[in-house]
């Protein structure tokens, strides 16, 4: 999948999965305990990408990222926290429909 398209009365929109996935980064950086994405060779800047993975599931999107947490938050509650409100701002900003947000948490980490 490399772009979304909606249909306008005035023409078509395509957003790129590098927007949705730029957009997944800034929004779970902005959460509270997140220590950054974690990418294929280990713990990557937000602004990377690196831990963000888009397809498209169920006439939707579905985003996948890899995240490292502050030691000593509750891991499902950050998890959960990330999950609300990447969803919402990828249906705010974009209006695509989100099929799934899924989070794994790759590593704890004390924050600098």
């Amino acid at each position: 999948m490399d772009a979304r398209s909606i249909a306008t009365p005035l023409g078509r929109i395509s957003i790129s999965t590098g927007a949705i996935a730029q957009i997944v980064s800034r929004t779970a950086e902005e959460c509270y305990g997140v220590v950054g994405l974690s990418g294929k060779g280990g713990v990557g800047r937000l602004l990377n990408r690196n831990g963000v993975s888009v397809t498209e599931r169920d006439g939707g999107i579905a985003v996948e990222l890899a995240v490292v947490v502050e030691y000593g938050l509750n891991l499902a509650e950050v998890a959960a926290t990330i999950r609300s409100r990447v969803t919402y701002e990828l249906e705010r900003l974009t209006r695509l429909k989100v099929a799934a947000v899924d989070v794994t948490i790759k590593d704890v980490r004390a924050s600098a």
